[in-house]
């Protein structure tokens, strides 16, 4: 059976089930790529940065600025940003920018979430459209003649609708816990990260004070004489 036969045999409904299969289709190759180059490069750039933390915090910004095209690179920049940031500020930074990473990490969920749950609704609607057309046509003097011999064919041709949404929904179903397993992970190694960056600075913040960048305020002396009394 040729892919054009299978539309035809399928029903009018396999046009909208085509719609959803290149939408997911579409949705699954971008997040692969997406994910890809997250997770080849990730490692390296969260020991770089904690190692550079560890030794010159102005090093670790410039490091972490260098990787803004990666979603760890971001969280990591944005409390490094930040000009003698207290250490709850500090946290509050990294908190913020995390929410924001992995909410971006979730696009594409709600698409195969509606694929998901369409695509078998859409077969099993199909499949009642055929039997009812097969159907339709039976009169009861005829049940047992040769004239029903193609109602037979008629309903396996109308379950075709129902095996290829069934096929989109568990295709698609499989990616999407897949991305739901990466996005899980992520929000590890986000953590980790986030604790050993904030861990780093809280041990520091009492020796450079707000002194860490040349913009830090300096408190003004009053070199002014007492008044005699």
């Amino acid at each position: 059976m040729t892919f054009q036969e299978l539309i035809e045999k399928g029903g009018p409904v396999m046009w909208p089930l085509l719609a959803l299969s290149l939408l997911s289709l579409g949705t699954i190759l971008e997040r692969l790529w997406f994910w890809a180059r997250i997770l080849t490069k990730e490692r390296e750039i969260i020991d770089r940065i904690l190692e550079a933390a560890s030794r010159n915090w102005d090093v670790a910004a410039e490091i972490a600025g260098q990787a803004r095209r990666q979603p760890i690179g971001r969280f990591l920049y944005a409390p490094l940003r930040l000009a003698n940031p207290d250490p709850e500020v500090f946290k509050l930074a990294l908190e913020s920018s995390a929410d924001e990473e992995l909410a971006s990490m979730r696009q594409g969920d709600k698409l195969l979430e509606a694929v998901i749950a369409l695509a078998p609704l859409l077969g099993l609607l199909g499949t009642v459209l055929g039997l009812i057309r097969s159907l339709s046509g039976i009169r009861l003097g005829d049940l047992g003649t040769s004239s029903t011999a193609g109602v037979t064919l008629g309903i396996s041709e109308s379950l075709i609708s129902t095996a290829a949404g069934l096929v989109v929904a568990i295709t698609s179903l499989v990616f999407y816990r897949l991305f739901q397993a990466f996005l899980f992970n992520q929000i590890k190694i986000f953590r980790k990260a986030g604790n050993d960056l904030e861990l780093l600075y809280r041990q520091e913040w009492p020796k450079f004070g707000i002194n860490r960048h040349s913009n830090a305020i300096k408190p003004k002396i009053d070199s002014s004489e007492p008044s005699d009394r």
